[in-house]
């Protein structure tokens, strides 16, 4: 599958799926869906399928189709990567009377999302800000890991030789997440399991800043305690090189 397409599911089901959060830690994204009932399908031709729906003042994205005031074509991967870049359109074949919900809520919705997952130095010296950057870019992590493993050559390797079972990933005072391995596929879920084959926990936020952005590479991590490990530790290791993957594709 090309690097392209690989793309596009991340900012589907790892990207976009952050709408969830952003809209539960943002005051101003949750102002602006609190009296909303609508929901987006995403169509991509040889891609991704989802429906991101607001109600109640909440978020919640489902893989696959289904109804939606609001649906929306992509030629292809690229075409979706770009619309998520800002640098082309999406096409609209249904609910063109409410393409205002399009351009005004979810456009300011897409640009705080933005501003949550795109750091600078100025804003992450914000210990509110730093704490909501993190968690935010952890499900994005740990969301995309589960499509990268499913889909990059490179990765497929790896994801193959990870054991059936449950791995809990989480970190001290702050999100968990599950990644689990069924039937030779990949998926993530928010929350910690009943019963996990093995444990990957995060020292702290700081730790786990800066292995998912990049800056510290996981067996550097290990090695100074910033990450550890207990269980079943092949499947951990199967996992690590995948998670070293994620920063190159959400760069």
């Amino acid at each position: 599958m090309s690097r392209e397409t690989v793309m596009s599911y991340i900012n589907v089901f790892a990207v976009l799926k952050n709408m969830e959060e952003l809209v539960r830690v943002d005051a101003a994204s949750k102002e602006l869906i609190k009296d909303k009932d609508m929901s987006i399908q995403f169509t991509v031709n040889k891609g991704p399928k989802a429906v991101l729906t607001f109600r109640n003042g909440e978020a919640q994205l489902t893989r696959g189709g289904g109804k939606a005031g609001i649906k929306l074509y992509f030629f292809s991967p690229d075409h979706f990567n770009k619309m998520m870049d800002g640098k082309a359109n999406p096409v609209p074949y249904k609910g063109l009377t409410k393409i205002s919900f399009l351009t005004g809520t979810f456009m300011k919705l897409a640009e705080r999302l933005e501003y949550y997952l795109r750091p600078d130095e100025d804003k992450l010296r914000d210990s509110a800000y730093f704490k909501a950057n993190t968690e935010m870019t952890a499900y994005a992590a740990f969301f995309a890991l589960s499509e990268i493993g499913n889909r990059d050559e490179k990765a497929l390797h790896s994801t193959a030789a990870i054991p059936d079972g449950k791995i809990l990933v989480k970190v001290e005072n702050g999100p968990a997440v599950t990644v689990i391995k069924e039937n030779g596929i990949l998926r993530t879920e928010k929350g910690e399991p009943e019963s996990p084959r093995c444990i990957l926990s995060f020292s702290s936020l700081e730790s786990a800043h800066l292995v998912l952005n990049g800056k510290l590479d996981t067996y550097t991590a290990l090695a100074t305690g910033q990450m550890a490990m207990r269980g079943f530790i092949p499947m951990i290791e199967n996992m690590n090189p995948i998670l070293d993957q994620v920063a190159e594709y959400l760069q």
